[in-house]
């Protein structure tokens, strides 16, 4: 079982160093544990994470800076700086930068399950078929492009 380790994540650095590049966003870990899993995200002008289902996990996102265009249950909303978006497992959710300017949000899920070592498995992948398998296999399932209409 791995506990939270104690410290300080520095603004603009990952957890242990580490950063990845998931489909051209740049993600920082935060704080990873048995329990939690926390991450940075940002994401410039038309970056998008499209419409997903975590079956295991609950998600928050907190907005930091930006507002961030969300489908959360088949109901688009905006989520501004300061907002926090509550995403209960098994609840559809994608975002989406559609504003001109870039956004930067902190997310974590409970627990932490696979999302991490998906996220080591997806950093540079461009393949997006192959994104979609290694997700499912990290317990993260994407609904059919339709759903972010």
């Amino acid at each position: 079982m791995a506990d939270l380790e104690k410290g300080i994540t520095r603004e603009g650095e990952g957890f242990k160093g580490k950063s990845w590049n998931i489909l051209g966003q740049t993600y920082y870990p935060k704080a990873s544990c048995d329990a939690t899993f926390a991450f940075e995200t940002n994401s410039d002008p038309g970056q998008f994470v499209p419409v997903h289902v975590h079956p295991t996990q609950d998600e928050f996102i907190l907005v930091l800076d930006g507002v961030l265009s969300l489908k959360l249950d088949g109901v688009w909303s905006e989520a501004k700086a300061g907002d926090l978006v509550r995403m209960p497992r098994g609840v559809p959710h994608g975002y989406f930068n559609k504003s001109d300017k870039p956004a930067r949000a902190l997310f974590w899920v409970s627990p932490a399950r696979r999302l991490e070592a998906l996220f080591e498995a997806l950093d540079t992948l461009t393949d997006v078929p192959r994104v979609i398998a290694l997700s499912a296999e990290h317990e993260v399932d994407f609904l059919p492009p339709e759903a972010n209409a």
